[in-house]
C-alpha cells in the first residue's frame, strides 16, 4: 500500500508508529491486537484503490513484497524507498519478479546511512 511512502524509523511498540492508521490484509486476522487498526478483507487491488481516494497522506507497506509486487503491477505505486544492504545470501525472494510490460521509476534520491548502508528513493514515471 504505497502512496508516496514514508519512512517510520522506530517501529517499536509505543514508538511513531502507534499513533498512525494501519491496515493489514488479512483473510483470517479479525481483530488486530495493534493500535489504531484495521482488518481489510476481499480484493487486496480494490481495498487498495480505495483507500488512495479516501485517505489524504501517504500509504507505506513495509517489507510486503507479494503486496508491492501486486501493487506495481497495477500500477498503485507511486513511489519506492529501499535501504539497500551489502550483504548477498545468495537465495531468497526477488522484490521485482515479471511483470506484465515495463515499469519506470526515476531515482530521486540517494543517501548512505550506517556507513555501508544506502537508501535509494525512486518516483513512478507517469506514461512511461
Amino acid at each position: 500500500m504505497v502512496r508516496r511512502p514514508v519512512v517510520i524509523p522506530d517501529w517499536r511498540l509505543g514508538g511513531p508508529v502507534e499513533r498512525h492508521a494501519k491496515y493489514v490484509m488479512s483473510s483470517t486476522l479479525e481483530h488486530p491486537d495493534w493500535n489504531n487498526s484495521t482488518v481489510l478483507v476481499g480484493d487486496v487491488l480494490d481495498e487498495v484503490s480505495k483507500l488512495k481516494h479516501e485517505l489524504n497522506g501517504e500509504i507505506v507497506v513495509p517489507a510486503s513484497f507479494r503486496i508491492v509486487r501486486t501493487l506495481m503491477e497495477h500500477d498503485l505505486v507511486d513511489e519506492l524507498r529501499l535501504k539497500v544492504f551489502p550483504i548477498v545470501l545468495g537465495a531468497g525472494e526477488r522484490l521485482f519478479g515479471e511483470t506484465s510490460g515495463k515499469k519506470a521509476m526515476r531515482l530521486v534520491d540517494v543517501r548512505t546511512l550506517d556507513g555501508d548502508t544506502t537508501f535509494l528513493r525512486y518516483e513512478r514515471v507517469q506514461d512511461a
